[in-house]
């Protein structure tokens, strides 16, 4: 029987998510809806939802937005000729890519323009490795695994560089580092490396907590990439590890033989959905609740700087 739930720390909401829902909501105020948002503006089903109910209104391409309407581009980044489409269509566009995405982006274009071959390490089909590779896509190759490396082939002379998605695990992507400087000793990395200080932090605190723990649930939903990398971290570390999106999805018989549960979510969830969780143990008798460490992070992103002009002008306009 449960006993206690320790809390990780960090978890939830980091700064590039907090943005870009926050673009979204300031939009909804400022322009009123519908603001039109392309893909889901993070991995949240229940983010989407409450958004949605405000009045944004989710598309597939920014060709489904009419002519002239305002378009808001997901935190996971886009693709130039998201850009140019936008552009023809006459609408007004937020940006909300995160400023971390943003930079993987900038790298990729100056190693393709200085005549690099790019290896990108990611997820093939998520919407930020679709971005990135649209930066550059004569000039970049994406591997998944260690043996996608080894089979890899170049023609001699070949001036290689490699970036990486932000949010993979920090451990596997490591692995696949390794093997790239191993079969190609003098390929160029990125100065700092491109998984986001809230991935790693967040692997870090599962890490952390596994020894204290019987079981990890973690909140987020499906697509999230960093929330799957969190069930990853656990289960590699030789604890039972759960995905679910909210409290709903919890199943009594995981629980069965676990004294002490750890809880944490990734990047995309609210910390609404945490307290939802900590409410279902509560319910069923646990009343020791409590984190595990308390880590602060820091880190904040200002609004696009389109969104940050229009409501300094909408404040000077307030009589």
């Amino acid at each position: 029987m449960v006993s206690k739930v320790l809390l990780a720390s960090p978890r939830g909401y980091c700064a590039g998510v907090e943005r870009a829902v926050e673009t979204v909501e300031k939009a909804l105020d400022l322009y009123g809806p519908p603001v039109y948002v392309r893909k889901q503006i993070v991995h949240n089903l229940h983010v989407v939802r409450d958004l949605e109910a405000r009045g944004a209104v989710f598309v597939e391409d920014e060709r489904d937005v009419p002519e002239g309407e305002t378009v808001v581009f997901s935190a996971h980044g886009v693709a130039p000729a998201v850009h140019e489409h936008a552009a023809a269509q006459q609408l007004r566009t937020l940006d909300a890519t995160c400023p971390l995405v943003t930079k993987v982006h900038v790298q990729a274009r100056r190693y393709a323009s200085a005549g690099y071959t790019i290896v990108l390490i990611g997820h093939a089909g998520h919407e930020e490795v679709v971005g990135t590779m649209g930066e550059a896509p004569d000039s970049i190759v994406l591997v998944e695994t260690v043996a996608d490396v080894d089979a890899l082939e170049f023609a001699e002379g070949t001036r290689l560089a490699y970036v990486t998605q932000t949010t993979l695990s920090v451990d596997e992507t490591s692995e696949i580092i390794a093997a790239l400087r191993r079969r190609f000793p003098d390929i160029h990395a990125p100065k700092k490396e491109d998984i986001c200080y809230a991935t790693s932090n967040r692997q870090w605190a599962v890490k952390e907590m596994l020894p204290e723990i019987d079981l990890l649930l973690v909140i987020g939903s499906r697509n999230s990439s960093n929330s799957n990398r969190l069930v990853e971290t656990a289960r590699a570390g030789g604890v039972a590890a759960h995905l679910i999106d909210d409290a709903g999805e919890i199943d009594e018989t995981w629980l069965r033989g676990v004294t002490v549960a750890g809880v944490t979510s990734g990047a995309s969830a609210p910390e609404k959905l945490v307290e939802q969780v900590c409410d279902w143990f509560r319910e069923r008798g646990v009343s020791k609740i409590e984190p595990y460490r308390l880590v602060d992070e820091a880190v904040e992103f200002r609004l696009p700087i389109e969104l940050r002009r229009e409501l300094e002008l909408a404040q000077v306009q307030e009589p």
